[in-house]
């Protein structure tokens, strides 16, 4: 509903998961259930039920000219991308990246979705009687919903998300700069389940194989994963979008951070690009106790972990190997997006 009270237009058909699938998708988990499952739109995007009730509003959101957004799929280097972004168009604010949260100077618009669990809110209530102050934080975050702490932001607002650009507002390139960030789908894999057994409280009981399975059949969060990173694909020539690769940055982080200051109108001289690039570091980024609130529940950094390029092969077996190449170039058939460096 719009703060008139008047039903938001959404004008993509919702399918909920059959029973057996469901009950397949959800014997991950070890704590109490999360949502049911859903698949939204022609392409089947597949979000918690949870996600309803935050979709109008992210696709009715409105948007202002001065707007930045970073967007990715999960695990893709998007945490990576928006200190960048922030850093670049805040004339690089050290102070600021050190004593301000990450998660507070981005809005994650679909966020609300992923906590929308009694479970969850359980830790949140349990957290928010804590004497610990960054469980607190983090209780006062669980609660939230970023898509409305948003709307009533001041300008200019950095926001994340890992919707499609079908499901984000229709005249998001037409009005804002948007900056998506792409990785080989076989280390965001090996990411996403690291990510997951990672976090406290909120363990799953799967293994790399399983979880990969689920992937490449469209039945994890925020998949079909090609259909998510092509919708940006194929826009990448319009003026207000910036296509960039995980592994790119890898390879000479100094030539990105140039290519995202000249997107964003900004000027850097070599001392500061360089300077930059040492903040970005992923020894120095790491380290940084202001990306994300989530030490309460985690002693690691959960958003960044190794910062590499192809360690999948560590963890892939031969079945999954040639499941990944059959599945990549059935994907890529049509399309002449490649992922750089890309090997079968």
């Amino acid at each position: 509903m719009s703060k008139s009270g008047q039903e938001l237009h959404y004008p993509f058909e919702v399918k909920e998961f059959e029973p057996k699938e469901l009950e397949e998708v959800r014997k991950r988990f070890t704590k109490a259930p999360y949502d049911d499952f859903i698949r939204v739109g022609p392409k089947g995007y597949v979000f918690y039920k949870g996600f309803l009730k935050y979709a109008p509003k992210i696709y009715n959101f409105a948007l202002r000219p001065d707007d930045t957004f970073v967007v990715s799929f999960p695990k893709s280097g998007t945490t990576w991308v928006q200190e960048m972004v922030w850093m670049i168009a805040n004339d690089c604010d050290y102070e600021g990246s050190v004593n301000i949260p990450l998660t507070h100077r981005y809005q994650f618009l679909e966020w609300g979705m992923l906590f929308n669990n009694k479970h969850i809110q359980e830790i949140a209530d349990e957290y928010s009687k804590s004497d610990d102050e960054k469980k607190k934080l983090l209780a006062a975050k669980l609660k939230s919903s970023d898509v409305d702490i948003c709307a009533n932001k001041p300008s200019p607002r950095f926001i994340k998300s890992h919707l499609p650009l079908s499901l984000l507002p229709p005249t998001l390139l037409d009005t804002c700069k948007v900056v998506h960030v792409a990785r080989n789908p076989r280390d965001v894999l090996v990411s996403y389940y690291y990510h997951i057994k990672t976090v406290a409280k909120l363990r799953y009981d799967i293994e790399l194989k399983q979880l990969w399975n689920l992937f490449i059949n469209d039945q994890l969060e925020w998949t079909p994963y090609f259909e998510n990173v092509k919708e940006s694909w194929t826009r990448r020539e319009h003026p207000n979008m910036l296509f960039l690769f995980y592994e790119d940055l890898l390879k000479d982080l100094p030539s990105a951070v140039k290519r995202v200051a000249k997107f964003l109108g900004k000027t850097m001289t070599e001392d500061q690009v360089s300077r930059l690039c040492d903040h970005l570091s992923f020894e120095n980024f790491k380290k940084k106790n202001s990306l994300v609130e989530f030490s309460a529940v985690s002693s690691d950094n959960v958003l960044v972990r190794k910062g590499k390029s192809g360690g999948w092969r560590q963890y892939f077996d031969e079945e999954m190997k040639q499941q990944a190449t059959n599945w990549m170039e059935d994907n890529l058939r049509d399309s002449d997006f490649k992922f750089p460096f890309y090997e079968n």
